[in-house]
């Protein structure tokens, strides 16, 4: 039993920390909360299930269907709604996080002009392919989601780390007028930012409709909701603190419902965090504000 909700939990939470990763990436370049993320994430597993469940087409198929649409969304997002407000001479610092709430409403009226707001299966030819793991019950999709979560955040960690654009990246997020000056394309590495942020959200959406089985016009919104709270509780801008934070949270909620009642789920997690939050308001890996670089 107990084994069995670990294994749910950090599945839950493999998909969690991807959604706020989209989210911390873009703060940490933009310093702006993307309220569209939670719905990019949504046409994303919208576009799974199409290809995945309508078409009959192998999953990797949805997933590269769910990159290409949610990164093309991105980088309109990036070109129609942030750049033009970006350095903007009288523009308030408000501006483009208003921006994103509009585009965020836009596509949530599309979907549901699309989609309608009812529940819609999101099928997978594996779903009931389970096996037995030291007298645990394991699902294949269960190894499935974990095994690209895991690929999905060491390959990002890595890119930052160890690459060139990664480093690029960082040295935007740190101070962008300072790597500007060091020959840094910052426009590129914001579009770039945006992008990469935007097509972890499209697999995020793959991954949530294989986890539940269905998707809405809604769960942009709930799933937004709880990225943002993610990324606070680990760490504004924090990378590794969005894979802790998103772990912790799809442990917590796991184990609430299997051991407490299902109905405090989402507010017993939450609990949780905020009293994180008091302990160390900055988040697990934040910096306090006299320490931080920006």
């Amino acid at each position: 039993m107990f084994l069995e909700q670990l294994i749910n939990g950090v599945t839950l939470g493999s998909i969690y920390a991807i959604v706020a990763l989209g989210y911390t990436l873009v703060f940490g370049v933009l310093d702006i909360i993307n309220m569209a993320h939670g719905e990019i994430f949504m046409f994303g597993a919208f576009v799974g299930m199409l290809i995945l469940s309508k078409a009959g087409a192998p999953l990797p198929v949805a997933f590269l269907g769910a990159i290409v649409v949610a990164s093309a969304m991105g980088l309109l997002l990036e070109r129609l709604a942030l750049r033009p407000l970006r350095g903007r001479p009288g523009a308030s610092h408000l501006a483009s996080l208003i921006s994103t709430i509009g585009v965020s409403i836009l596509l949530e009226n599309v979907a549901h002009k699309i989609f309608g707001s009812g529940n819609h299966l999101f099928e997978t030819p594996f779903a009931e392919i389970s096996f037995q793991l030291g007298g645990v019950t394991v699902y294949l999709v269960q190894g499935v989601i974990l095994l690209i979560s895991l690929l999905l955040m060491a390959g990002l960690a890595l890119w930052l780390s160890r690459t060139r654009s990664g480093k690029a990246l960082r040295a935007t997020a740190e101070d962008l007028e300072t790597a500007g000056l060091l020959g840094v394309d910052t426009n590129r590495m914001i579009t770039v930012t945006v992008v990469i942020a935007s097509a972890m959200g499209g697999v995020a959406g793959v991954l949530v409709g294989m986890a539940f089985s269905y998707i809405n016009n809604q769960i942009g919104l709930s799933m937004g909701l709880k990225g943002l709270a993610i990324i606070i509780f680990g760490g504004m801008g924090s990378v590794y603190g969005a894979m802790a934070g998103g772990l912790i949270l799809g442990l917590s909620e796991t184990f609430v419902v299997a051991y407490g009642s299902s109905g405090y789920r989402d507010a017993i997690a939450f609990v949780a965090i905020i009293v994180v939050l008091l302990i160390k308001p900055q988040g697990l890996f934040g910096q306090a504000p006299a320490e931080a670089k920006r």
